[in-house]
């Protein structure tokens, strides 16, 4: 990184074309854009805080602050349009959200709008689709989205101040409201405005909207409708402005720019320079212009800077507006301060500062001038003949200075005023020049991509570096005046000493437009056509190493550095001018070699200095008379101030004899106010005293009530509590003898209910016995089963190692045959590539010689040894052929024994889907076993109800048994109580269920058993008939195992076969056909190998 930093320390100027950009954040400050950054300027303190834009940012279009003056919105182009939120109660203004389009394509954001919550943001696109956006930016979230324009440019946005859910639209053709709704803005109004041009409007309350057009016309619109219009300018004015423009001339017609509400009314521009203010009527809802015209000073307009020259405390800079009056500003750059400005009619170009800061060099259209700086106004001091002179320099010593004529550069004496020199060489416009620190060279540079060094004695050319692909557009020197420094378009920066590029630093896409050195030689400067300032270390680095500063809006015209050092001055295209404070990394100023000391002297004519002499006389005479004035008045003052005195004297005399009297009078009326208190006093202490005696009696009598009442209470709540007490006593007595009785029904009701339990427990068990014993019974059965088929499988074994006996004997002489064709194999390959190819069919091979004979005539020798070795390959494959011919024999009885196998086998796959459907029965039947089960626990539970029922019928029956016992002296009563309880206990159907319950319980009993036997006989059947399945499948399976591997032999017998004849794949089926024969396998042996398989599958399925 470089050694040498730059940081922001002022900006002039303003840049224009961007909406909104002047904002008050509070009282003092202001906010306003310039190049690249906004800038908070405060008015009272006169400094700066700069807000710094996004990178490569293109383009600005907007800003908006919002209603509680914290949040600042931003709209910039980078790659794609975006809206910047920065929180300006943070001291380094942080950011904090970036909001887009999404999904939607938007080329830049016209205009922004804060809500009165400042919780939600929208912001306008711009064409061709003119969509409204609403988001909640703190979330970035998109609210919604309406399309508000189809051609027209939208001029502004605004909410409503007092409904965050509207919205109004006014541009070219456009007024619009919108209303948020459910996710969507809805249009809530409409008004025929095509022949309009709206440019502004305002809130002036909920519902009534002001909008100003092009016209110079205002609007009020009440819930979208148009209630009153009126023109800012009388008629005659408006007829005058349009006879202006049927003449040709400009119109002067004013254009309603923007509007503003307060209190009582709103205030509106009329034109350049002009504001009316309106105010409210009390009866009609009108307004009635207050002022017709408020004229106001126009500031300056924003500085196109074409060049800057200065010392380390003076800048002069030269502007030219949109008007084409250029102006001279000079500046003072350590205070930030205006001293001077002067406007010409001329069109100027360039400008330089005398060392000395007391003339300026200034190139216009028709002639170069050298001016003086007075005091108060800049004066032409000499004219030359230079025309539209686009580049001048003084030099450092301030005795020379130069100036550019197309592509010859003038050099004159600022003392006699004489030219020099002309330095003659460039073909093409000379773009830039630069004296060296002692002032005896001269470096330019121009459009032709030439560098020359020029000696200013002399006029001779010294050196020269000329590279015709590059238009150089800047150039500057070393401080000992040996290496310069050039730009151009090229991209990149040029290092040359002794006639040669030394170094080449690429800049990569970015064009540099002038470069500035400081005077320490420690540190480049480089302006680049997106207004970034770069800062590189000097002597320069290998790589691309630099810091780079986002500040201006446009390309950088020209750059310079002071004297000390202290500061670097920039300008830009964007009308725009930086001062950038140079300092290192720890944050210090660089050194000075030399502090400087700045004169305080200035100049001045003699005529003005006589005048003012003169004016300073005569002020100074008239100070004294009036001096001399002010003591006459003076004493005739305190004249007059004496005899006022005394007259106050004796007025006060006299007042302070009447106040004695007074006071005596006082005394008199404070003693006879004294006996009256007293005698009230006594009269007050003795009626007090009887009322007290009175009082205390009747508390007394009180009293004595209120505790006899107190011992009845008592008597009664000891009454009370004895009667409470026997009452419980009897309860918990009749509670403990209705407990002991329900107890023992319950334990009785227990009993029986473990009685059922054991019961249903031995017969479960009982059934689980049976149930192994039959499966150990299968077990055993199928354990003999498996005894007799496995004595089966040895026996068979045996046979077949007799015969792998036999297909080893066979397999050790296809062992030797394949050893001895590997080695023809090799031999082979070392005589002819195609061969290799072709081995394994000796037809392709022949095929191969016959194409191939020009090849074989030159290794004849060769082949015919080949060709013995073929002959004995052949008598070999006549044996084998024998051999296929003996096996084909027996193809075909084999094949019949396969489709018996097949059909077999199709008929096992039935008996497998039988299985099926008997284990999907079975399952149906165990549900139906889980489902009387659970109807048996719903039976449970309904006994177990039927218990709790029964207890509560005994408790209620024990309840009315006790008010019988009450009547056991009345027989009568007794008896006819005990006949309600008969009628209301006692069922005639009760003892009809009791035996027709135990039947059907004996019934439901037999019918289960027999159930469960018929299940039983089931299963045993089919265990059976499973065993006898199992037993013939399991020989087909052992005997079609045996069959597979034979065949797998005689199929790699085969494939060694195939290697000398294709019309030997026959042979495969002949020989698997002869050993099925000789094997002679049964399909039963299949077949029970099958199911005994599928057996133990259901087994263990069930387990």
């Amino acid at each position: 990184m470089a050694t040498v930093v730059a940081q922001s320390h002022y900006i002039f100027g303003l840049r224009t074309g961007v909406r909104n950009n002047l904002l008050y954040f509070d009282e003092q400050t202001v906010i306003f854009p310039c190049g690249n950054n906004c800038v908070r300027y405060n008015i009272s303190q006169k400094c700066q805080k700069f807000i710094p834009g996004t990178e490569r940012s293109q383009d600005m279009q907007a800003l908006a602050i919002s209603t509680n003056r914290r949040y600042l919105a931003v709209s910039e182009c980078v790659e794609k349009a975006t809206i910047t939120v920065f929180d300006l109660q943070h001291e380094q203004s942080r950011k904090r959200k970036v909001l887009t389009g999404g999904e939607i394509a938007v080329d830049k954001f016209v205009c922004m709008a804060f809500s009165p919550d400042s919780k939600y943001l929208i912001g306008q696109a711009g064409g061709p689709d003119w969509t409204l956006f609403l988001w909640m930016w703190e979330k970035k979230k998109v609210m919604a989205t309406v399309k508000t324009s189809t051609d027209g440019p939208i001029n502004q946005i605004s909410f409503n101040p007092e409904d965050n859910t509207q919205i109004c639209v006014s541009g070219n053709g456009v007024f619009k409201i919108f209303r948020y709704a459910g996710e969507i803005l809805k249009q809530s109004s409409t008004f025929k405005t095509d022949t309009h041009h709206f440019l502004c409007h305002t809130w002036m309350s909920t519902e009534q909207v002001i909008a100003g057009t092009d016209a110079g016309q205002l609007m009020m619109f009440e819930s979208g409708r148009l209630r009153w219009e009126m023109n800012v300018t009388p008629a005659e004015r408006k007829i005058q402005s349009e006879k202006q423009d049927s003449n040709g001339t400009f119109s002067t017609l004013p254009r309603v720019t923007d509007i503003v509400a307060y209190s009582n009314g709103f205030a509106c521009s009329a034109g350049p320079g002009t504001v009316c203010l309106f105010e409210k009527r009390e009866e009609e809802d009108q307004y009635k212009k207050t002022i017709q015209k408020l004229t106001l000073m126009t500031a300056p307009p924003p500085p196109c800077c074409r060049q800057i020259k200065q010392l380390s405390c003076q800048l002069a800079t030269l502007n030219r507006s949109s008007q084409r009056l250029p102006r001279l500003r000079l500046e003072c750059v350590l205070s930030s301060v205006l001293e001077m400005y002067k406007e010409f009619q001329e069109e100027a170009y360039s400008i330089a500062l005398h060392p000395t800061g007391l003339y300026i060099l200034v190139g216009f259209s028709d002639k170069l001038r050298l001016m003086t700086l007075l005091i108060d106004d800049i004066r032409t001091f000499k004219e030359f003949t230079v025309r539209s002179c686009r580049e001048c320099a003084f030099s450092n010593g301030g005795h020379l200075f130069a100036a550019v004529n197309g592509n010859v550069i003038n050099i004159y004496s600022t003392t006699t005023f004489e030219d020099v020199l002309n330095l003659k060489g460039h073909n093409e416009k000379v773009r830039a020049i630069a004296f060296s620190a002692e002032d005896s060279r001269l470096v330019s540079c121009g459009m032709d991509g030439a560098v020359y060094e020029w000696n200013t004695l002399t006029g001779a050319r010294e050196s020269e570096s000329v590279l015709k692909t590059c238009s150089y557009t800047g150039v500057t020197i070393s401080p000992d005046a040996k290496t310069f420094f050039a730009v151009g378009t090229d991209c990149s920066l040029k290092e040359i000493q002794d006639c040669q590029i030394l170094k080449e630093v690429r800049t990569g896409d970015v064009v540099c437009t002038t470069v500035a050195m400081s005077r320490s030689g420690r540190a480049l400067f480089i302006g680049t056509s997106t207004g970034t300032v770069r800062a590189i270390k000097y002597p320069l680095p290998l790589q691309n190493d630099w810091i780079e500063y986002q500040a201006h809006a446009g390309p950088v015209t020209k750059m310079v550095t002071t004297f000390d050092d202290q500061f670097l001055i920039t300008v830009s295209e964007d009308s725009c001018l930086f001062i950038w404070k140079i300092i290192d990394k720890e944050g210090q100023g660089l050194k000075r070699e030399k502090e400087l000391i700045y004169a305080e002297e200035i100049l001045i004519t003699k005529s003005d200095l006589e005048e003012k002499n003169k004016i300073m006389l005569d002020l100074n005479a008239r100070v004294t008379e009036l001096q001399e004035e002010n003591k006459y008045q003076l004493s005739l003052r305190d004249i007059e101030y004496k005899e006022k005195i005394n007259e106050l004297t004796e007025k006060c005399i006299q007042q302070i004899n009447s106040l004695n009297v007074l006071k005596a009078e006082k005394k008199k009326k404070q003693a006879a106010h004294v006996k009256a208190l007293s005698e009230v006093l006594e009269k007050h202490d003795k009626e007090q005293q009887d009322m007290e005696s009175s009082n205390n009696q009747k508390l007394m009598l009180e009293y004595e009530k209120y505790q006899e009442l107190q011992l009845k209470l008592h008597k009664v709540q000891q009454e009370y509590e004895q009667q409470l007490h026997s009452v419980e006593e009897s309860k918990t007595r009749a509670l403990e003898e209705m407990m002991q009785s329900y107890e023992a029904k319950l334990e009785e009701k227990m009993m029986l209910v473990t009685q059922y339990q054991d019961e249903s427990q031995q017969k479960v068990r009982e059934f689980d016995e049976y149930i192994k014993q039959e499966e150990e019974d299968a077990d055993m059965e199928i354990h003999e089963i498996r005894i007799k088929y496995e004595q089966n499988l040895k026996e068979e074994k045996k046979l077949k190692c007799l015969k792998n006996g036999f297909f080893h004997v066979l397999q050790r002489e296809i062992e030797n045959r394949n050893l001895e064709i590997e080695k023809l194999k090799q031999e082979v390959q070392k005589l002819q590539s195609v061969i290799k190819a072709l081995e394994n069919d000796i037809t392709g091979l022949k095929t191969a010689i016959q194409k191939r004979d020009g090849i074989i005539q030159d290794k004849e020798k060769s082949i015919y040894e080949l060709k013995k070795k073929n002959d004995t390959l052949n008598k070999t494959i006549e044996v084998m052929e024998f051999r296929a011919e003996y096996m084909e024999e027996q193809i075909e009885p084999k094949e019949n024994e396969i489709q018996e196998l097949k059909e077999q086998m199709l008929e096992m796959e039935v008996e497998l889907k039988e299985f099926h459907k008997t284990n999907t029965q079975l399952e149906l039947k165990i549900a139906e076993l889980t489902l009387k089960l659970k109807t048996k626990d719903k039976e449970m539970h309904k006994e177990m109800r039927k218990v709790q029922d029964i207890g509560v019928l005994v408790q209620r029956f024990k309840a009315d048994l006790h008010t019988c016992v009450e009547f056991i002296q009345d027989p009568k009563r007794l008896k006819e109580h005990i006949r309600e309880l008969y009628k209301c206990y006692v069922q005639p159907s009760d003892v009809v269920e009791k035996v027709a319950v135990d039947t059907d319980t004996q019934k439901e009993n037999h019918r289960q058993r027999e159930h469960y036997e018929m299940i039983i006989t089931t299963l045993k059947n089919q265990l059976t008939r499973d065993t006898n399945v199992f037993q013939v499948n399991n020989t087909k399976l052992m005997k079609v195992r045996e069959t597979s591997n034979n065949v797998q032999l005689m199929w790699k017998l085969v494939s060694l076969v195939s290697v000398s004849k294709t019309d030997l794949t026959i042979g495969h089926v002949q020989v698997e056909v002869w050993y099925l024969k000789k094997l002679k396998i049964s399909e039963d042996y299949i077949r029970i190998q099958r199911l005994f398989y599928s057996y133990y599958e259901g087994r263990r399925w069930k387990q």
